[in-house]
């Protein structure tokens, strides 16, 4: 139950009259459901959950949160990896309801709503040969994703998912109503593209749309942790100059328990390259041929499939409900000293789920010009997601240590970091991953748009 925050009874009766979404409290048949969130450590109690079904509700919402002096969360997937999609006490603005995707495939656009997932949206645009770089689980929101930036397989072709960004719609902490765009609040559109929450609720974003698929040359090779010294010295020559349309994941972790996996290969400590290539099977086919033939695999996934089926390859080691934490970093390269301690500390893992992912960066992203938008780890050779998980609470404090003295022998080659792959860390930790320059920027922005700092419960860029 919600503790410590009373709502005026007859201030929410008045919004009920008109919302036409749920109101949900703790004494509600549904509350825990809609409470929760992906990542299952995450346990918090929100006074009331207004779920939405478009921008009136959440207006609505907002002037009954302003006049109780409530705090503020916003959850489109609820997919963050600190949980700050939800809050204990105050409101809780779930955006789930707002599904709404509208396809234009002359144009090549797609207006999408806050509540859509990834898998969704790629549903919706595959039909027609055509996608939005995106995420890697198909269960993470479109909203959080984009706001922060938006990795994906295809991003190195097409560039970061903010950077097919045409417009947004987003209510302030005023409740106004705001269309941004590169020519129209140009401003605030700058802000939200790496941005995140801080500057008020997006409802609805309109993408450029890209061509990918419908097939793809995708999928992961797998190698006995014993050979990843070699295998990541081989990955580092052999993506040095490899084509855009190629992006890779490196992967260090125990063989998970899935049916593709056989029985003899599971839990034991492997190094895996997963990849995609944007263009044609064929050329694809060729291009991953070194990999495919490089040392001796123990399992190779790597094969033509049709791209949505790839876009969900990692949705089985990250449902929802397990105990999540990352650590993470941008390195400017991967030398020698950084294999070095990511093999030391990839043979470390004793959790099942526990796992160490290299994105790959560069390609289109790196071409962008760095002052476009917010998002500002352009230059990044790889990102480091170090996820230290449990299936449970049991064990999960030994799996954070794993990650946190992980992330610490990296310390002396970190760069920037990647505001969507932050825990709650503190001031210093966001004004790294923007850099002090887009900071201020990020700041002054804030001052203009949120100067009460409404929006809080984010990767928060304080106003003052």
């Amino acid at each position: 139950m919600a503790k410590g925050t009373e709502i005026d009874e007859g201030a929410v009766y008045e919004l009920q009259t008109s919302f036409r979404g749920e109101l949900v409290r703790p004494e509600d048949v549904g509350y825990d459901k809609h409470r929760k969130v992906w990542n299952g450590s995450i346990d918090r109690h929100p006074a009331l959950i207004a779920r939405c079904t478009g921008a009136a509700d959440v207006r609505a919402a907002l002037r009954l949160a302003r006049s109780q002096d409530l705090l503020v969360t916003v959850r489109g997937g609820g997919h963050s990896f600190p949980g700050l999609s939800v809050c204990d006490d105050g409101m809780l603005i779930d955006l789930g309801l707002m599904k709404g995707i509208r396809v234009d495939p002359e144009a090549r656009t797609a207006r999408v709503q806050a509540g859509v997932l990834l898998g969704e949206l790629d549903r919706e645009t595959q039909e027609f040969g055509l996608a939005v770089p995106s995420g890697i689980v198909t269960h993470t929101g479109v909203a959080g994703l984009t706001l922060g930036g938006g990795l994906g397989w295809v991003m190195r072709k097409y560039g970061l998912t903010i950077d097919q960004l045409l417009s947004v719609d987003v209510i302030t902490a005023e409740g106004e109503l705001v269309r941004a765009s590169e020519d129209r609040n140009a401003d605030p559109f700058w802000g939200v593209r790496g941005g995140g929450g801080n500057f008020g609720i997006v409802t609805e974003f309109e993408f450029r749309l890209n061509p990918v698929g419908p097939y793809v040359m995708a999928g992961p090779v797998f190698w006995p942790m014993e050979d990843a010294p070699e295998v990541l010295g081989f990955y580092r020559g052999w993506i040095a100059d490899c084509p855009d349309e190629l992006m890779t994941i490196a992967v260090l972790r125990r063989a998970p328990a899935l049916p593709i996996v056989p029985p003899d290969l599971v839990g034991k400590h492997v190094v895996a390259i997963a990849a995609c290539y944007a263009g044609p099977v064929e050329e694809g086919e060729r291009a991953l041929r070194p990999l495919k033939e490089f040392g001796s695999p123990v399992l190779d996934l790597c094969r033509p499939k049709p791209f949505v089926e790839h876009q969900k390859m990692f949705d089985p080691s990250f449902p929802n409900g397990w105990s999540y934490y990352v650590r993470s970093c941008d390195v400017a390269a991967l030398n020698d000293d950084v294999i070095d301690i990511t093999v030391e500390h990839g043979r470390r893992i004793t959790s099942p789920i526990t796992s160490i992912g290299l994105w790959q960066m560069g390609g289109a992203v790196e071409r962008i010009d760095n002052r476009a938008t917010a998002f500002n780890g352009r230059q990044a050779g790889f990102t480091f997601n170090i996820n230290g998980n449990s299936k449970t609470a049991e064990g999960f404090d030994g799996e954070r240590e794993w990650a946190r003295n992980y992330w610490s022998a990296l310390a002396p080659h970190h760069t920037s970091v990647y505001v969507n792959f932050l825990m709650e860390e503190g001031e210093d930790r966001v004004r790294q991953a923007y850099g002090a320059a887009k900071y201020d920027r990020l700041k002054a922005l804030k001052r203009k748009y949120d100067p009460t700092n409404f929006f809080t419960l984010n990767q928060n860029i304080k106003p003052d």
